[in-house]
C-alpha cells in the first residue's frame, strides 16, 4: 500500500509547537463557544444527556418492558443521543477493544503508515488524517483508523491491524454483539412509531445489507484548544452510531440552541440517531447536530460504529405511515450516496459563502 503524504497531527502535536497552524483555526464565530472542556463537563446545570438502562429492554414483564423502550424512545425523539447503560456487552470486551485501540494508536507512525488509506484513490479504509476538501480548508484536531467491521464477508481482513494481537478478535466480536443490540434498538424505535416491530431495521437493509464501519477518532493533545475542533458540527449520515471512550470529555451536542457537553458514564456506549433514521421517521426522531473538542492535558481516543444502509439499493424517504395532511413529508427521495452528496455539496456551498463573506 502507498504511503499516504497527508501530515499527521499526532506528530504535529508532537513536535513541541505552541501556536497551531492556521488551517486547524476555526472561525471567529465558531470559536465564541469553545471553552475549556474540562470545565465543560463538571457543568451540572441545564440539559443533560439522558442515560437509558437497557437492563429491562427484553423484559417478560411487559409493564416493566414498556417503561424502558418509553425512556429511550423519549429520548431519541428529544435530543437522538443517550447513554446506554446495561447494554448487553461485557465491559470485559469494551475493555479489550479500547486497549487494542490504544497500543495500536501508541504505535510509532511509520508503522501505522503501513496502514495508510488513498481518500484521492477511494480507498477510504485505514489510517488517515482529513484532507482540506472543503472550500475554507479547514482541518480538524485528529488522525483516525477506519474500517468496516460487520458483516463478515464483507471486510478486508487485509487492512485490519496486526497489532496488538488481540485487535483483531476483540473487534470482530464487539461488531457481532453490536449487530445484536442495533437489532434491539432498531424494534424498539419502530414500535416507537406504530411499525411493526422489524420495520426499520428492513427499510435499513436488514442483517444483509446493514454495514457496521468502525472509525477509531485519536485526538493528540493540543497547544491550543481553544482554537481547534477535533471534528467539526454535523450530523451522523448513518442510521445509528454508537461511541465508545476513553473517559476523556469531548463530546458535545447542539441542544435547544445551546452546546452542550457530554459527561463520561463508566462502562456505557454513547449512540448517536443518525440521519437515515430521522429521514425514515419523518423527522419524529432526532440526528442531532455535535462536535469534538480537544485540550492540551490528555488524549482523547472515541471508537464510533456507524450503522449505514446500502449506498444504492435503498431509496431513503419518509415511511408512509408516518406522514400525513398534516404531517407531509420533510425529506425528498435519495439513496444513501445521494444523501451524502447533498450533505456535502450544502458544507461547501456554506463554506463558500463564509469565505465571500471575509472578502
Amino acid at each position: 500500500m502507498v504511503t499516504s503524504v497527508a501530515p499527521r497531527v499526532e506528530s504535529l502535536a508532537s513536535s513541541g509547537i505552541q501556536a497551531i497552524p492556521k488551517e486547524y483555526v476555526r472561525p471567529q464565530e465558531e470559536l465564541n463557544s469553545i471553552g475549556n472542556v474540562f470545565e465543560e463537563e463538571k457543568n451540572n446545570l441545564g440539559p443533560q444527556v439522558p442515560t437509558i438502562d437497557l437492563k429491562n429492554i427484553e423484559s417478560s414483564d411487559e409493564a416493566v418492558r414498556e417503561k424502558c423502550r418509553v425512556e429511550l424512545k423519549k429520548a431519541a425523539m428529544e435530543w437522538g443521543v443517550m447513554h446506554l447503560v446495561n447494554h448487553g456487552i461485557s465491559d470485559d470486551l469494551l475493555d479489550r477493544v479500547k486497549k487494542a485501540g490504544k497500543i495500536f494508536f501508541d504505535l510509532p507512525i511509520e508503522e501505522k503508515e503501513k496502514y495508510a488509506n488513498e481518500q484521492v484513490s477511494g480507498q477510504i479504509q485505514g489510517y488517515g488524517s482529513k484532507l482540506a476538501n472543503n472550500a475554507s480548508g479547514q482541518l480538524e484536531w485528529e488522525d483516525y483508523f477506519f474500517h468496516l467491521v460487520y458483516p463478515e464477508e464483507k471486510r478486508d481482513m487485509s487492512i485490519w491491524p496486526k497489532t496488538p494481537s488481540d485487535y483483531i478478535e476483540a473487534t470482530k466480536e464487539y461488531a457481532k454483539q453490536l449487530r445484536v443490540l442495533a437489532t434491539k434498538v432498531f424494534s424498539v424505535l419502530s414500535l416507537g412509531l406504530g411499525l411493526e416491530e422489524g420495520r426499520l431495521e428492513k427499510e435499513v437493509g436488514g442483517l444483509e445489507e446493514l454495514l457496521l464501519q468502525m472509525k477509531i477518532n485519536y485526538y493528540p493533545i493540543c497547544p491550543q484548544p481553544e482554537l481547534a475542533l477535533g471534528v467539526e458540527a454535523h450530523t451522523d449520515v448513518s442510521a445509528l452510531t454508537f461511541i465508545l471512550h476513553n473517559m476523556v470529555p469531548g463530546l458535545q451536542l447542539f441542544y435547544q440552541g445551546k452546546w452542550v457537553t457530554a459527561k463520561c458514564v463508566p462502562n456505557s456506549i454513547i449512540m448517536h440517531i443518525g440521519d437515515t433514521i430521522e429521514i425514515l421517521s419523518n423527522g419524529k426522531y432526532k440526528s442531532i447536530l455535535h462536535r469534538g473538542l480537544v485540550n492540551k492535558e490528555k488524549v482523547r481516543i472515541s471508537w464510533a460504529v456507524f450503522c449505514e444502509p446500502p449506498k444504492e439499493k435503498i431509496i431513503l424517504k419518509p415511511l408512509p405511515e408516518v406522514v400525513s395532511e398534516a404531517e407531509p413529508p420533510l425529506y425528498p427521495p435519495r439513496t444513501f450516496a445521494q444523501h451524502i452528496q447533498h450533505k456535502l455539496f450544502r458544507k461547501t456551498q456554506d463554506a463558500a459563502l463564509s469565505a465571500a463573506a471575509l472578502k
